[in-house]
């Protein structure tokens, strides 16, 4: 593969994990406007209404998620615009670079992880929303448990996908 093509394909691939960055960052907002502390659940029982300690959490999960959302998108970015820097001198050829690749497969690799840690940090801020809103998991609350069982199970199984192919991809 030559290096304009690679280099291409690295510019895509950080095109698209600033964009899936970005919706997720939408999605911290929604959660953190959504809650009210001192709300009740719809559990319509007073012992499954979430504490003040809940919407803490959720708060604190929220703003987490949000800075490795914003680390990862930042380190992509810096990495399209070092691209973009060394492609100056020749405006026709946008994706064509010569760029260290160690250094940008290590770049990818840390927004990578910042992707994953911010997916991490958003489910447990999730399951934080869900207790508020549906009721909290110890008072047995089916919709609650059901949720946050569907929430936990899929998004595990998309990340273990993600990591394996981010892995895969790094050592070849």
């Amino acid at each position: 593969m030559s290096s304009s093509s690679t280099t291409s394909v690295h510019v895509t691939a950080l095109d698209g994990l600033v964009n899936v960055n970005s919706l997720f960052t939408i999605a911290v907002f929604v959660g953190l406007s959504l809650t009210t502390p001192g709300q009740r659940s719809l559990e319509n029982r007073t012992s499954c209404d979430a504490g003040i300690d809940v919407a803490k959490k959720l708060l604190v999960f929220e703003v987490v998620s949000f800075s490795f959302f914003l680390f990862s998108s930042l380190v992509a970015q810096g990495l399209k615009l070092a691209i973009n820097l060394l492609n100056s001198k020749d405006v026709d050829e946008a994706f064509r670079a010569h760029i260290n690749l160690k250094a940008l497969r290590f770049g990818m690799l840390g927004s990578a992880f910042g992707s994953v840690m911010g997916c991490v940090f958003l489910v447990l801020s999730m399951v934080n929303v869900i207790q508020i809103r549906l009721g909290m998991l110890s008072c047995g609350s089916k919709s609650a448990v059901h949720s946050v069982a569907a929430l936990v199970v899929l998004v595990t199984t998309a990340l273990l996908v993600y990591i394996s192919t981010a892995v895969y991809a790094f050592l070849h």
